[in-house]
């Protein structure tokens, strides 16, 4: 079929290419036809569930992007290493495949997903698997299939096998027409991308598992994550990476969106912290399936700032993309995430100041940081 045969080119293409903004991994596209299947209303369980274990069995797909290897640390920490899988389509690291369990899973072919999940009597799963924004606006097609199809695998799967779901959410999932300052819960979502789209229609579909089949979906809207274990991939928040390796190796940063545009950002042990608190609160506390989480909102400017006070000689210049301007007057300036922490107590770590020290702590070993300290 020619659309496939194109869907695979793509996916060649795009694997060979620099990642998104969070380095989520592609997943190939040989596996779209899959055989139709239903889950019923009455389905019988047999896995063993959470409660009847020391610790939960854990897998989590599209595992080599930056927050699938940085969460499988804290839980394998948590709940020993083997009870955690880490699952790709990609070869890992050594360090990575040395590290703990490792499989290939493709989120596309729903009976060795099923496999994976039967054998290994895996009970929580985190799905990461996905295509971002500026590769999904790339290729509509093949964030379709990722975003969508391999969703509904994963949904059909762990309502049928009584996993504990979580799927990431984004500021992403609003729109122009959303509330900008604060952002609340429930509110209209109107994004104006494939993967905005995909992540309404996951928060949708995950809660209509939860009151069909009993699925206990939970799910998280990230704001811009940043971290110094990857390098920026092009998205609308990784400026807010990219300025620090630019202030190391140059001393110059030039910012592809106004000085003023205010975003809601997350240091990402904040964001890590906050998947495994949801994931552990108990059912009864949780009044929703879908939660903002938030740390802070800066602008460039205010970056740029605190930036400086390590690298006084910082050169701060703009330059404005329309399009990811666009995107990013589209988006929440702050998330209003009362409800997680009234619900699961959730309270972030990191705020501006200590985020940029932390950075600087990992990234700053140039002479120039070494002098402004």
């Amino acid at each position: 079929m020619p659309i496939v045969r194109n869907l695979g080119r793509a996916a060649s293409q795009l694997l060979q290419s620099s990642g998104c903004g969070c380095g989520v991994s592609l997943v190939p596209v040989r596996a779209i036809g899959v055989s139709p299947r239903q889950v019923a209303s009455d389905a019988s369980f047999h896995s063993v569930t959470f409660s009847e274990s020391d610790h939960p069995r854990v897998l989590i797909t599209g595992g080599l992007g930056q927050l699938g290897v940085g969460l499988a640390k804290l839980l394998r920490k948590r709940f020993g290493k083997n009870n955690v899988i880490l699952s790709d389509i990609r070869k890992p690291a050594d360090n990575i495949f040395y590290s703990g369990p490792f499989i290939f899973a493709d989120i596309l072919d729903y009976k060795n997903l099923r496999e994976i999940v039967v054998n290994n009597r895996i009970t929580w799963l985190f799905h990461y698997s996905a295509l971002l924004s500026a590769v999904g606006e790339a290729n509509v097609p093949l964030a379709r299939a990722v975003n969508i199809t391999g969703l509904h695998n994963v949904l059909d799967i762990a309502a049928e096998h009584n996993l504990r779901l979580f799927v990431p959410s984004t500021i992403g999932a609003f729109g122009p027409t959303s509330p900008r300052d604060p952002t609340p819960d429930l509110c209209i979502q109107r994004p104006r991308t494939i993967y905005g789209v995909s992540k309404v229609h996951a928060e949708l579909m995950g809660e209509y598992y939860h009151y069909r089949y009993g699925l206990d979906f939970r799910c998280l809207r990230y704001p811009g994550i940043i971290s110094a274990d990857s390098q920026p991939g092009g998205g609308t928040t990784d400026y807010a990476v990219q300025i620090f390796h630019d202030a190391i190796k140059t001393g110059k940063f030039k910012c592809y969106l106004r000085p003023d545009t205010r975003l809601p950002m997350m240091y990402i042990d904040d964001c890590l912290k906050a998947t495994l608190e949801v994931m552990e609160a108990p059912a009864e506390a949780l009044t929703m399936r879908t939660y903002n989480i938030s740390a802070m909102s800066f602008t460039p400017e205010e970056l740029a700032q605190e930036v400086q006070k390590y690298v006084p000689e910082l050169q701060m210049t703009y330059n404005v993309d329309q399009v990811r301007q666009a995107i990013a007057d589209s988006w929440p300036m702050n998330f209003d995430d009362s409800n997680a922490r009234r619900d699961w107590g959730w309270k972030h770590d990191y705020d501006l100041p200590e985020l940029v020290t932390t950075m600087f702590s990992y990234l700053g070993s140039d002479s120039r940081i070494a002098q402004a300290n």
